[in-house]
């Protein structure tokens, strides 16, 4: 290397600056971007997992109605399947754990709903999948950063 080159790549020389302003600076765009990425996907997140919590609440009381009160307005099952639905809609935009537990709730509504009011069973099959999707949701809601 001669003189000229190692002045020119010398702490102080101009030419040394500006190639560290620009490692910095790609350095921060890049940090920059995935903090972005990474908030979008936290907000996600949250807004899809308290929806999911509104509905499994309304499910519930659409489980209990049905059952406990046999009233066919509240607890009418055609409302509970809207509900199954819209969850099994939000899971998709949750991690997989969630995506599973709301596939089991599908299945314990269908195979269950038409003992609602008939067997304590059949309420017990519901309840005990929509507690284990509860309970899920508000896991992953606690594990984001």
């Amino acid at each position: 290397m001669t003189s000229r080159e190692r002045k020119l790549v010398a702490p102080g020389s101009g030419l040394f600056v500006a190639i560290v302003s620009l490692v910095v600076a790609f350095t921060a765009l890049g940090y920059n971007s995935w903090r972005n990425e990474q908030s979008e996907f936290n907000r996600n997140i949250r807004r899809a997992g308290f929806e999911m919590l509104v509905h499994v609440a309304a499910l519930q009381r659409v489980t209990y109605l049905a059952h406990f009160e046999q009233d066919l307005d509240g607890g009418n099952p055609r409302n509970g399947w809207v509900e199954v639905l819209v969850l099994r809609d939000l899971a998709v935009l949750m991690p997989e754990s969630i995506t599973r537990h709301a596939e089991e709730l599908h299945t314990a509504w269908n195979d269950n709903w038409m003992g609602l009011g008939k067997s304590d069973l059949s309420v017990a099959a519901i309840d005990q999948t929509i507690d284990k999707l509860r309970k899920n949701v508000v896991a992953e809601l606690e594990a984001l950063d």
